[in-house]
């Protein structure tokens, strides 16, 4: 009785699968087909961007070598190709150097490549105080004080990477000014932040040293 009723259930099952099978098969093989060819667009997307990438390695490595021979119009050209067409990462990286590069043609236009940077916001916010800091190098010996800060005061908050060196281009910047307590202001900041490098934070004492003495109350 109990293999009566087995061959019973199975018989319903192969029936049920038979009805269902004629129903949906065309659903069904269209699903097979639609998964296969998903992985398979994955995978050659995930082969194009590998393509790319290495492409883009190869070119920014022989952009670099051309810097490296002092070849600077070439390796700025180069970088300046990289920037438009590379992948994101090193699409970034190129402008950078571009930017770079462009300074021992014209650092005018080498100011305005970084500041482009710096107001790019598919930049990270290291890679955007960088370009800050480089520029605001650039300008030390002509900009004023008060562009200088409007530059350069949101790469000094206490977790940006760059900074120690903005806020000695300010105490710079201030100094030159003869606007001696802003000067001292970011020279303190300067010696009371515990992870200033110690040539910087001598460079801070020795400017610190030729500024007046603060007045007694």
């Amino acid at each position: 009785m109990t293999e009566l009723f087995s061959e019973i259930d199975d018989e319903l099952r192969r029936e049920q699968v038979k009805r269902v099978w004629s129903r949906y098969s065309g659903l069904i093989v269209a699903a097979a087909i639609l998964i296969v060819a998903a992985v398979g667009g994955w995978r050659g997307y995930l082969y194009l961007q590998t393509q790319k990438s290495a492409e883009a390695g190869s070119a920014f490595e022989a952009a670099a070598t051309l810097a490296d021979q002092n070849k600077y119009a070439e390796a700025e050209a180069a970088f300046t190709k990289l920037a438009a067409t590379a992948p994101p990462g090193y699409r970034n990286l190129s402008r950078l150097r571009a930017a770079a590069e462009a300074v021992k043609r014209d650092p005018k236009e080498a100011v305005k490549l970084y500041d482009a940077i710096a107001a790019d916001s598919g930049f990270g916010s290291a890679e955007r105080d960088l370009a800050r800091v480089r520029a605001a190098g650039l300008l030390l010996d002509t900009e004023t004080y008060n562009n200088m800060l409007q530059r350069l005061e949101p790469a000094t908050a206490p977790q940006a990477a760059f900074r120690h060196t903005a806020r000695e281009l300010l105490a710079l910047s201030a100094w030159r000014a003869n606007d001696t307590t802003a000067a001292r202001k970011w020279l303190d900041m300067i010696g009371e932040d515990g992870q200033t490098p110690s040539s910087l934070r001598s460079r801070a004492e020795a400017l610190q040293a030729l500024l007046p003495p603060v007045a007694k109350s």
